[in-house]
């Protein structure tokens, strides 16, 4: 079954509002079986949505609108529906005896122009909205000797949520018929994506429908969602197993986490349970990487604090960076990176320091210290070191990826300290791109 979204707002298309209703719907969607045909953002305009609808009921199964249903002047997707579909609207009484009741449980009178939400199409069902005003609308189009249903919803998410949930996915699993699926995402650091897939090498599965694999790459490292199916759901999961073995297999190193969990919560448990302390000294970061640690409940087990050493003046009087080593290998450099690991661990007196010095960007680099040039320092009772990147031109993005990296090399130390044998890519230089 295809299904096409159309997203309809102005404010989508010059990015004042973030389209997260298309990503919402194309994810539901995927999981209740269908198939996701194409995605449409256009504006508040009765003419590009008919034009849509004409090149849509070619092919979809189901045509899922969002936006445009409101009561105000700009909201043109009830009547662009009902004239392309030659449907005259009509007042519903019972559909504004619900807006009245909202309106009365808070003490109010609707205002006049929410008469206009219950204005409805004739032929099509009202899909009642369980949080908000407008409802939906629902129309079955006869196409071509073949039916397509055609469903408006609210532009609001948490509105647009509540009625698929309630009202259209229960209508779609019966219009879909899957084999039997297991999924689930593994949560990696420290790799690209493309040395990724060379590394997992699945082209063994991936010859075979019933197995595949998304990479999804971010800031925060690469995701990789596996799906298996079968013809039962004990032999999805078996099989979805398989699948997983055969990746740890080959990058188990490199996977920290499944779902939703999170790099700094894996970290922050480990260090927990060796009853180990961090302290933490931080250049390019500027506090982003206290923020990932503390955004943990109970970081004050091992966290025992930060110093934002942004000048060299505070690296030096604060974190013991000698000023000769400033001045001959510079702010960002593994000598620097050291030594603030070094200095922050003995001022804090904990077991572990942990330093990033970088050149976030959009400005600042050289031909031998491009943008994007990180060095991250970590020091323990044993040793010292430090892990040189090179990232992007983009600021958030170099700050984030390099937060991202220093919880994984603490990650790593852990598991070299703890199983020396496993061979956990833990390099003392490191190139990363985006």
């Amino acid at each position: 079954m295809r299904v096409d979204i159309f997203t309809v707002g102005d404010e989508l298309l010059i990015g004042q509002v973030v389209n997260t209703n298309a990503t919402w719907l194309g994810e539901q969607l995927n999981t209740s079986g269908a198939r996701i045909g194409r995605v449409v953002t256009m504006a508040d305009n009765a003419q590009a949505i008919q034009a849509e609808l004409d090149r849509s009921l070619e092919a979809a199964d189901v045509i899922i609108v969002s936006g445009g249903i409101g009561p105000t002047h700009d909201d043109v997707t009830r009547q662009a529906l009902a004239d392309y579909f030659g449907a005259e609207l009509c007042f519903d009484a019972s559909v504004f005896q619900r807006i009245e009741e909202r309106y009365a449980a808070r003490g109010q009178s609707p205002p006049e122009s929410n008469r206009r939400l219950a204005q409805v199409p004739e032929g099509f069902e009202v899909l009642p909205n369980p949080i908000g005003t407008a409802p939906g609308l629902l129309y079955m189009a006869s196409v071509h000797d073949r039916s397509v249903l055609v469903v408006a919803l609210p532009g609001v998410p948490s509105e647009l949520k509540a009625i698929v949930q309630d009202h259209v996915v229960p209508r779609l699993k019966d219009k879909v018929t899957v084999a039997p699926s297991a999924q689930r995402t593994m949560l990696t650091a420290g790799i690209r994506e493309s040395d990724l897939q060379d590394a997992i090498d699945a082209t063994e599965f991936l010859s075979h429908d019933h197995f595949a694999l998304a990479y999804l790459p971010s800031s925060k490292g690469v995701r990789l969602r596996i799906t298996a199916q079968g013809s039962t759901r004990q032999e999805a999961r078996a099989r979805l197993e398989q699948f997983e073995d055969h990746i740890r297999a080959r990058v188990g190193g490199y996977v920290y986490g499944t779902g939703t969990e999170s790099l700094e919560a894996i970290v922050g448990a480990l260090l927990r349970a060796e009853g180990r302390t961090l302290a933490v000294a931080e250049s390019c970061t500027g506090g982003l990487l206290s923020d990932r640690l503390t955004n943990v409940a109970g970081a004050s087990d091992y966290l025992r604090g930060g110093i934002v050493a942004y000048c060299n003046q505070v690296k030096h009087e604060l974190l013991g960076v000698p000023e000769a080593m400033l001045e001959e290998h510079g702010a960002v450099s593994g000598a620097v990176a050291q030594q603030m690991a070094e200095g922050v661990r003995e001022r804090l007196n904990t077991d572990i320091g942990l330093s990033t010095t970088g050149i976030a960007g959009p400005k600042g680099g050289t031909p031998e210290k491009p943008v994007g040039t990180v060095w991250i320092g970590i020091a323990t009772p044993i040793t010292t070191a430090a892990h040189h990147f090179v990232f992007t031109s983009d600021r958030l993005f170099n700050k984030d990826r390099t937060c991202t990296e220093a919880l994984n090399i603490l990650r790593l130390e852990h598991q070299a300290a703890a199983e020396p044998t496993v061979g956990v890519p833990l390099a003392a230089e490191t190139d990363a791109a985006k």
